[in-house]
């Protein structure tokens, strides 16, 4: 390949790439409940500083802490769908169905996401994960 079709091609990623995260910043926005699904995707994938970001002020130490529970085991999201269930407060309450698998080598552990209400509030314009209802 040429230099003329490197820089075609790497331009057009950059543009993708730029719209994606312009798409995926509106949508977390408007709905509260990609708050935690990002949450969760960043946990499955590894992501501190996404799971940082996607994370209320207060809950930035609890999810490192969740971020090292973690450091072991290899992990995969399956079929996780959230949405808002009600209202606490400052805390807009999201329920999720799914499952993060966590594999101990030959052994697999199904976590139900569905056993936590999660917490989430507008903080910087941005919907956040602030934690977990306590009923």
């Amino acid at each position: 390949m040429n230099h003329r079709t490197i820089w075609r091609i790497s331009l057009i990623t950059s543009i993708l790439m730029i719209i994606m995260v312009a798409c995926n910043s509106a949508a977390q926005t408007t709905d509260p409940a990609k708050a935690v699904e990002g949450y969760l995707a960043a946990l499955v994938e590894r992501n501190l500083n996404q799971m940082i970001n996607l994370s209320c002020a207060d809950w930035e130490a609890q999810a490192r802490v969740e971020y090292d529970s973690f450091a072991a085991v290899k992990l995969n999201l399956q079929d996780l769908q959230c949405q808002t269930s009600g209202q606490e407060g400052e805390y807009t309450l999201i329920a999720c169905t799914g499952s993060i698998i966590a594999n101990y080598g030959a052994e697999d552990l199904q976590i139900d996401v569905a056993n936590q209400t999660y917490r989430v509030r507008q903080e910087g314009g941005e919907w956040r994960m602030c934690g977990y209802h306590q009923p």
